[in-house]
């Protein structure tokens, strides 16, 4: 059965070797872009040199969090206190996570040149962007009410601009990698993880959403508000393209290496991040564009919400059943259980979206259910996380992943 072509450190259970590269080395054989390191050398802060840009998912996971709990069409008593917290840990997070890829760079630039041109890594490049953008959102959703609105605006502000450049860079420049580089992916080797930088876009529509209100009227809250549309596009017509690659290597090649089996969930990612923003900027709307357009995109958060929902409940239960098939075989712990966290995050707030402009009572509890599994799935990833770091596991070379995959009977 094919695998992921260059498994490397982010997709790699703990504990088993690196596949080689095309041209026969380890990725993380020591070298430098400009020669071999000196024999007897060491490198400095050698913990950080498997610390991949898929870490950054747990950032994106902790923020979602807090903004979820804070989109909920239900008053919780304690909850607001809770995503508060919550926020000041993701913010924390992102500057820890940010200060160990510096530092990954600066001393191991050889992994991380191996990193950006391995098409089973690269991609994860996106979750830079979004890990940027969900602190954002959740600083303006929630920090406001620690640091103020005013303080907490210019670190939104900051931070969109940031996760949007980023998030449009990566979703032109992996894809161009993938494409021209000498060592492509083999058919049949498509991965969720593919739809990373596909997705930033769609977040920076999310989270471009709640600025508008914040521009001066005219041309330049207009020019906003379409811009976000405009991303809204662009991710989705691409993640329209990159779908039916992923579901034709299921149903050709079986499942996923048990260790990748929960990058299904990435799928739910573009699902629910469209919900929110069809919702989102419908909101904002009003205030940015004439009445004709704004009623229209009002009635187009429904009609496009409602069955994108639909199937993400339906990618939802199938990814489950994957899930629970590669537990049975013995699917352990790795990195990749914070795909559990983000793409669910996105359909609580695409279902809360939804709940609020219908005002139906069913997509109300849909996200309240999904919210409780979204926290149970967040608490369960980051005590393995701080376990792993603390023992060393997660930082320690990565080694050879077991061909094994779910379809064992």
């Amino acid at each position: 059965m094919a695998i992921f072509p260059q498994t490397s450190a982010p997709l790699s259970a703990p504990g088993t070797a690196p596949l080689p590269s095309p041209d026969g080395r380890r990725p993380d054989a020591g070298t430098r872009p400009d020669g071999p390191r000196p024999a007897g050398a060491q490198p400095r802060l050698p913990a950080l040199r498997h610390i991949g840009p898929n870490w950054y998912a747990s950032v994106m996971g902790t923020a979602i969090v807090a903004a979820a709990g804070a989109a909920l069409p239900v008053g919780v008593p304690g909850l607001r206190t809770a995503c508060t917290v919550v926020w000041a840990l993701s913010a924390l997070l992102l500057a820890a996570v940010l200060a160990a890829r510096a530092g990954h760079w600066i001393h191991h630039r050889d992994q991380a040149c191996t990193h950006l041109l391995d098409p089973a890594v690269a991609p994860f490049y996106g979750c830079l962007s979004m890990a940027l953008l969900a602190v954002g959102g959740a600083t303006l959703t929630v920090g406001a009410d620690v640091i103020g609105a005013r303080a907490a605006l210019a670190v939104d502000v900051v931070l969109f601009v940031a996760g949007t450049a980023i998030g449009l860079g990566a979703a032109v420049v992996v894809p161009y990698l993938m494409v021209v580089r000498q060592h492509r992916p083999a058919p049949g080797t498509a991965s969720p993880v593919w739809l990373l930088p596909l997705v930033a876009p769609m977040v920076s529509a999310t989270q471009g959403a709640p600025l508008v209100a914040h521009v001066p009227e005219g041309q330049g809250r207009e020019a906003l508000l379409l811009a976000c549309y405009a991303m809204f596009g662009l991710s989705l017509l691409a993640t329209l393209v990159m779908l039916p690659l992923v579901f034709a290597r299921l149903v050709h090649h079986g499942p996923l290496p048990l260790a990748l089996t929960p990058t299904l969930f990435l799928v739910l990612g573009p699902l629910g991040q469209s919900t929110t923003a069809v919702n989102q900027l419908a909101d904002a709307a009003p205030g940015a564009v004439a009445s004709p357009y704004a009623s229209a995109f009002g009635a187009f958060a429904v009609l496009y919400g409602v069955p994108v929902m639909g199937f993400a409940v339906l990618w939802l239960a199938l990814a489950g059943a994957m899930v629970i098939r590669a537990a049975r075989d013995g699917m352990g712990f790795a990195m990749t259980w914070w795909a559990f966290t983000f793409p669910v995050g996105t359909c609580v707030t695409g279902a809360a979206g939804l709940a609020r402009h219908t005002g139906l009572s069913a997509l109300t509890w849909l996200a309240v259910a999904l919210y409780v599994s979204l926290v149970v799935a967040w608490a369960v990833a980051g005590v393995r996380t701080v376990r792993g770091v603390v023992s060393g596991a997660l930082t320690a070379a990565p080694g050879r992943p077991a061909p094994a995959t779910a379809r064992t009977r």
